[in-house]
């Protein structure tokens, strides 16, 4: 491994001061050059606060001389003029007020599962307790309405700000709750990300928790663009157990990663159908989420296996989590739910 490599991963323990996420999944660390046992380092802030500036100095050349082979560190911070505003690029994250996290659930293909896993971890996680937000980010093809049994439309507060909705505890929004029946959605990218960038900041969530966000299945512009305009503290890739899936979940790991999105871990949906008579059959093949997230370097969540209930859950609008909590279908999604809740705390 190179003394670059070696520095970068040391950064990966300093966090940004008030923040549980490091200095390189925010994109801070601009420039990194290693010469006779100095390190020459560049970060960027968009924040004109000096305290915060002093203080990543400071753990930025620590972490740095705790790599055997680097005697000295030079750090230079570049921070905006003063009276310039924030850049809207993720150098430095713009909280959502609030919300105390904020993930997104997502997958790098549709038809996977991914807004039937996204609706039941909400709602698993609401019944461990505390408040629960999921902001359904797919304008063309929404279904938390669907599968969240609501449909009607948001109220507006007196400061302007749409109101979530609320079902099984769980506070919600989504494009579907501005449609009229089957009314389809044909715009072009500035126009989602106007609307992405409304549900975000012109919503009165309150205080959360946790607020989960189902994105639209793929890797493009669109995608790559929520995950700026949102302040994201991890991503979740949903798949299914053979390759065609996991292809593309490698592509849904990239795109976290070029966003500097920290990922919390795959999950493995539709992983077996157990029989009448018992017998186990793995109709997608098996073991393919687990593989992969050996493969990347990232924690399996866990296996969604193929049950009726859960089907039934997301098309009566009563998910599976909330109509039988102790069943074997809803206690798939709980343990996610508490190892993603672990995660993330």
């Amino acid at each position: 491994m190179s003394l670059e490599q070696s520095i970068k991963d040391a950064f990966k323990g300093v966090n940004y001061p008030g923040y549980s996420r490091d200095i390189m999944s925010f994109g801070l660390v601009k420039n990194l050059a290693v010469a006779n046992g100095s390190a020459s380092i560049e970060l960027e802030l968009t924040s004109h606060n000096p305290e915060v500036a002093a203080q990543l100095k400071a753990s930025v050349e620590a972490a740095a001389t705790s790599v055997d082979g680097i005697d000295r560190a030079m750090v230079q911070i570049k921070m905006p003029p003063a009276g310039q505003a924030p850049a809207a690029a993720g150098a430095q994250p713009n909280r959502m007020p609030g919300i105390n996290k904020v993930f997104a659930v997502a997958s790098g293909k549709g038809g996977v599962g991914k807004s039937t896993c996204a609706v039941n971890l909400a709602c698993a996680l609401a019944q461990e307790g505390g408040e629960i937000g999921l902001l359904d980010c797919d304008i063309y093809g929404p279904s938390v309405p669907l599968m969240m049994g609501v449909n009607e439309r948001p109220m507006v507060s007196p400061e302007d700000k749409l109101v979530p909705l609320m079902n099984h505890g769980v506070k919600l929004m989504s494009m579907g709750f501005l449609l009229d029946g089957d009314q389809p959605v044909i715009w072009r990218g500035p126009m989602i990300m106007k609307t992405i960038q409304q549900f975000v900041m012109q919503v009165d969530w309150g205080t959360l928790d946790f607020l989960l966000v189902d994105l639209p299945p793929g890797t493009g512009d669109a995608q790559l663009s929520l995950c700026q305009t949102v302040p994201l503290d991890g991503g979740l890739i949903v798949t299914t157990p053979q390759e065609a899936s996991l292809g593309v979940v490698r592509k849904g790991i990239a795109m976290f990663e070029k966003v500097n999105v920290p990922i919390l871990g795959i999950v493995e949906n539709m992983s077996y159908f157990t029989a009448p008579g018992g017998e186990r059959v793995e109709i997608f093949g098996h073991g393919g989420g687990a593989s992969e997230a050996e493969r990347q370097g990232t924690a399996f969540l866990g296996e969604i296996p193929l049950f009726t209930e859960i089907r039934e859950g997301g098309d009566t609008g009563v998910p599976v989590v909330v109509k039988d909590p102790e069943g074997a279908p809803a206690q798939a999604f709980s343990k996610i739910a508490a190892a993603l809740r672990a995660r993330l705390d």
